[in-house]
């Protein structure tokens, strides 16, 4: 008996939706990370994308625990001398808040081609409404 490993072709990806609606960041994002890596599915392995797409909705709403949301800080850095730019979560959230939720999930990917690749069945919008009707992504209950 041989160790199975999927190849790529022939890997089926669903579509899945996530509701951030009162839903801890950190929760959300590991839940969709693990989907995107396939983790979820029997045919899992790890050098090959077996991941399904995912969709998650009311990124506005998602919330933090603790002080967090006062406390936790953006950082980026131009390249240049005295380059270093931050940003607190409320003011990233008030400007993007899906970008908050593609940072915390892009985090818990491989950092390398794979991940990239993996990275980008990830969905993430504002408000409730989305494109994706259309896949008939099957919705997931995250506890809360």
């Amino acid at each position: 008996m041989s160790t199975f490993y999927a190849k790529n072709g022939e890997v089926q990806r669903d579509w899945v939706l996530i509701d951030g609606t009162d839903q801890v960041l950190g929760r959300v994002a590991a839940a969709a990370a693990q989907i995107l890596r396939g983790k979820t599915k029997p045919e899992y392995t790890p050098h090959v994308d077996t991941g399904d797409f995912v969709v998650v909705i009311n990124a506005d709403k998602i919330k933090l625990t603790g002080n967090k949301a006062e406390q936790k800080v953006y950082y980026r850095h131009s390249g240049y001398p005295g380059g270093l730019r931050h940003k607190s979560y409320r003011e990233q959230m008030e400007k993007n808040p899906s970008w908050v939720v593609e940072h915390a999930v892009k985090g818990m990917l491989p950092h390398n081609t794979l991940g990239r690749e993996q990275f980008k069945k990830l969905k993430v919008y504002a408000g409730a409404e989305h494109p994706h009707k259309a896949q008939n992504p099957k919705e997931i209950k995250l506890e809360a």
